[in-house]
């Protein structure tokens, strides 16, 4: 059998998310749509693909990475160009590759990054709305800068994260927080080596409170040590949100 790896450009903005659910779930997910044309193309019905990680509703990807087993002989060149006409056309697999039967796109990952774009000029861009947070605030980059470091390292960052209980560690290692703007968007990157579920988006939201000024930069230290999501800010919206890179 062979294992394909697929890296996936996606537009979340209709879909539930990347995990696909029960069948009378109702809900559209990027996971859902590609399994049901690889289905089709296979003829095999309970074929699976396996994504690095879970994209939450309304949340997009430059480069997600997925893989799934297979009996098909098709060349990979024909894989892709069967995706390319079949798939939603928010939905685009731009690299197919086989790859090493052992070889799991979600257990294999040794790193990721996530880059939130805010966008900040006078008057907010039409067509960026689907895809930056606009903010009406001046932000204080300085101060975000520094909140942002205290965050940088292996820490509990239960306090950064949606989980209410969970038997898994909460512990994650955060390599490089930046931080750019150019005037009209702050783009926020993330690199670390896994993120617990909202976690890049609370500490966005609770960024943006520290670049308003309401709160201290050194508070991320007091938030992070408290392990409680009450005390940090709120969860910013989902459209900023997208997974930029999988490093293996």
């Amino acid at each position: 059998m062979r294992n394909i790896k697929l890296t996936i450009e996606y537009d979340g903005g209709r879909y539930d998310g990347w995990q696909r659910l029960g069948k009378d779930s109702g809900q559209t997910t990027i996971q859902g749509k590609i399994e049901e044309v690889l289905r089709k193309m296979t003829g095999e019905p309970d074929l699976t693909v396996d994504g690095s990680g879970r994209t939450d509703a309304g949340v997009h990807a430059y480069a997600q990475v997925a893989n799934f087993h297979t009996n098909s002989t098709m060349k990979c060149y024909e894989i892709k160009h069967y995706l390319s006409r079949y798939l939603p056309r928010d939905i685009a697999v731009f690299d197919v590759q086989e790859v090493d039967e052992r070889f799991h796109s979600r257990l294999n990952a040794k790193s990721k990054k996530y880059v939130y774009r805010i966008a900040t000029g006078e008057v907010p861009c039409v067509f960026d709305r689907k895809y930056t947070y606009y903010c009406f605030d001046r932000l204080d980059i300085p101060a975000m800068k520094k909140a942002a470091s205290y965050l940088v390292g292996k820490h509990d960052f239960k306090a950064f994260s949606s989980i209410r209980r969970t038997n898994k560690s909460t512990v994650r290692e955060i390599y490089d927080i930046d931080i750019y703007d150019d005037g009209k968007e702050i783009q926020i990157t993330f690199h670390g080596n896994g993120f617990l579920y909202n976690m890049v988006r609370i500490i966005v939201g609770t960024l943006l409170e520290v670049g308003k000024g309401e709160r201290p930069a050194s508070d991320m230290k007091r938030i992070l040590e408290s392990k409680d999501r009450e005390q940090a800010g709120p969860t910013a919206a989902a459209q900023g949100l997208f997974l930029l890179e999988v490093e293996y």
